[in-house]
């Protein structure tokens, strides 16, 4: 057998959920997406057809799982049991964003643990190994059976805020919710900044309060889910209630609901930046969206993958 998977055939495929980010990621490799044709009957259901032989293939799926939620999973389960029946060597599961990720745990009797639920498919389904990008507990990467690589954001945020010189003590990076603590953490050491947290109430009756001094300060919030955008827009106004100069955001997913850029837009946040892991209609960004992308990091991952070389550089900030 050869481990050096650098000298085996690889092939790149990439499914409705994202196009232009699996795009990218073949231009890292300086190829093309290999061939598929996905379409859906009347009734809802979804035909999958290889039109490439990957018959002892290193292959990889691109799929991010933003909505219709559903429909791209079963896309990914089909392609899945397709290329294990076209005989691939590996199929290689990239999940961007992966959806059911926040139910993780029963908060009360009688809840499903959904995020468990998935990823046991996603293995019976055939998968060999998974790479996601930020997921929402870390803890995820454990209901699978086969490895899992989980890349963070972070460093990407840091690498764009240090370009625009907002680090140091006239910046403060800011936790929106109580639950977000380690990432924020991990973000202020890199622009070397102090550390503060909004805790916001369990109600919208409760008022909620800032944790550390904001006075005068340039503020960075930072999360993972960006989805109605009502957790930036309450502690924005907190955070200028508190003392703030201004404030700034971050966010790795932008699932962007309906509502979401209304209540941005008239929130006062001066820049929204996010990256390209989801894929949404452009009348639903806010005018301050900021798009970075993860292609380069994921492409990278993939690269390190195919080749048996250590992930470990990849959770650092690049110079």
């Amino acid at each position: 057998m050869n481990d050096n998977y650098s000298e085996e055939p690889l092939k790149i495929f990439s499914l409705n959920g994202n196009v232009p980010l699996a795009e990218k990621i073949a231009d890292v490799f300086g190829c093309e997406l290999g061939k598929c044709s996905i379409k859906q009957f009347s009734d809802g259901e979804i035909a999958i057809s290889i039109e490439e032989s990957v018959r002892g293939v290193h292959t990889y799926l691109i799929q991010s799982t933003n909505k219709p939620v559903n429909d791209y999973y079963m896309e990914l389960l089909i392609m899945i049991d397709a290329m294990r029946r076209a005989s691939a060597k590996t199929i290689n599961v990239v999940l961007p964003y992966y959806a059911y990720a926040r139910q993780d745990r029963t908060s009360k009797p009688h809840e499903p643990i959904t995020a468990k639920l998935i990823a046991n498919m996603l293995v019976e389904a055939g998968v060999t190994r998974v790479l996601t990008l930020d997921l929402h507990t870390v803890q995820v990467q454990g209901f699978f059976d086969v490895p899992v690589d989980n890349l963070f954001t972070i460093p990407l945020f840091a690498r764009y805020y240090l370009d625009k010189g907002m680090n140091g003590d006239d910046y403060v990076v800011v936790s929106p919710k109580n639950s977000g603590i380690q990432r924020s953490r991990s973000l202020a050491e890199y622009l070397e900044t102090t550390l503060a947290i909004v805790d916001q109430g369990e109600t919208p009756e409760e008022e909620g309060y800032v944790i550390g001094d904001v006075q005068g300060r340039n503020c960075i919030m930072v999360d993972d889910i960006l989805n109605t955008g009502e957790t930036f827009a309450k502690a924005a106004e907190l955070l200028l209630a508190a003392g703030a100069k201004s404030v700034y955001a971050c966010a790795s997913h932008a699932l962007f609901n309906s509502q979401a850029k209304d209540v941005l837009e008239a929130a006062p946040i001066e820049d929204i930046c996010v990256t390209d892991s989801c894929l949404t209609d452009d009348n639903l960004h806010p005018r301050q969206t900021t798009y970075i992308t993860c292609s380069e990091l994921i492409g990278e991952a993939l690269k390190r993958i195919h080749d048996n070389t250590p992930m470990s550089p990849l959770f650092r900030l690049q110079k």
